[in-house]
């Protein structure tokens, strides 16, 4: 048995995760001169961190057992869907979210009803996507030539 830590392809898809989420986080302290450790954990935001690890991941399974091996075509077939939900399924949802807050607040400025807030970033933007997708193909070349 080999250790969790051998494993290349585990290590660089959740690094690829980490980097993705920590410059959501610069990026929060710098726009907002503030430290808020939802945005760590958080979803939504530039780079897609969703994006960021599915594409690590297709691409170190790539580089590591080929681009004929069953594991990339597995890795690229989620990637593509994790892409899509990122910014399609849960894109929408989000938007959903913000009409549906914008409905409450009416209503609850009129007061009819008691104000419950929606989760409104959810999904990314075609852009954030791709930047992450980017910084995934990155990472995963840059830590397998390691």
């Amino acid at each position: 048995m080999g250790n969790i830590l051998d494993n290349k392809v585990l290590i660089v898809t959740i690094s690829a995760w980490i980097v993705a989420q920590a410059l959501k986080v610069v990026s929060g302290i710098i726009r907002e001169k503030r430290f808020n450790f939802r945005w760590f954990i958080g979803s939504g935001g530039m780079p897609s961190s969703h994006a960021a690890g599915a594409t690590a991941l297709a691409t170190s399974c790539a580089i590591l057992y080929g681009f004929d091996s069953g594991l990339f075509g597995v890795a690229t077939v989620f990637a593509l869907v994790t892409m899509f939900d990122a910014q399609g399924v849960r894109r929408a949802a989000g938007q959903q979210a913000t009409i549906l807050n914008q409905i409450l607040d009416d209503m609850y400025s009129k007061g009819t009803i008691e104000e419950v807030k929606l989760k409104e970033l959810l999904g990314h933007t075609p852009i954030q996507v791709f930047a992450g997708a980017l910084l995934g193909i990155v990472i995963a070349l840059l830590f397998c030539q390691m």
